[in-house]
């Protein structure tokens, strides 16, 4: 008993060099054994959550994010701005990004089938009225060649994906039609007079 009542008064005065008081520590005796257990700070408490929507200043939707846990209790829980991360809720949003890859590699590949069709076609024929030499009244548009499309292809195009450079005299014109971020078909269209 008198090795524990030296290791503790040992103990004690190494505290004291270092700032420490005897209320800061707790001794817990064991069968000649003196153990000082130190308080520590107070830990910080972070949850690890997931986005369900985009929050400003802290992430976008789908985000995995460590937040203080007051933050998440008082505001992104009662919102519904943010849910706790488990393993069944991994699990959902591995097979949620696995389903929307494959749509997305779906929907390029129905792009690039499309923009076979449209290069394969030849030359969309573009008849306008004509001017002195080459030149055409007015000009072709977008709209004009979505029009065409339709009427040849029976297929619906976007103007807004068609990009054709300025058409004011018959020839040969190449247009662009981005059908998807990848994939960009280019069309011939032929401008003559009638």
């Amino acid at each position: 008993m008198a090795t524990a009542t030296v290791t503790a008064a040992s103990t004690l005065s190494w505290l004291h060099s270092f700032g420490g008081t005897q209320n800061e520590t707790t001794k817990v005796a064991d069968k000649n054994r003196v153990f000082v257990v130190f308080a520590q700070k107070k830990a910080k408490k972070t949850r690890k959550i997931i986005l369900k929507e985009d929050v400003e200043y802290l992430g976008k939707k789908g985000q995995l994010l460590d937040v203080k846990a007051g933050y998440f209790r008082n505001y992104l829980l009662p919102t519904g701005k943010g849910q706790i991360i488990t393993s069944s809720l991994l699990k959902e949003m591995k097979m949620e990004e696995e389903r929307i890859e494959a749509e997305k590699q779906r929907v390029k590949e129905e792009a690039q089938q499309l923009a076979l069709i449209f290069e394969t076609v030849g030359a969309f024929k573009v008849k306008r009225k004509g001017g002195k030499g080459k030149q055409i009244f007015g000009s072709v548009t977008a709209q004009d060649l979505v029009d065409i499309i339709k009427a040849q292809l029976q297929r619906d195009v976007d103007k807004r994906i068609v990009f054709l450079p300025e058409i004011r005299e018959t020839g040969e014109y190449v247009a662009e039609l981005k059908l998807h971020p990848e994939v960009t078909a280019r069309v011939r269209v032929n401008v003559y007079a009638n």
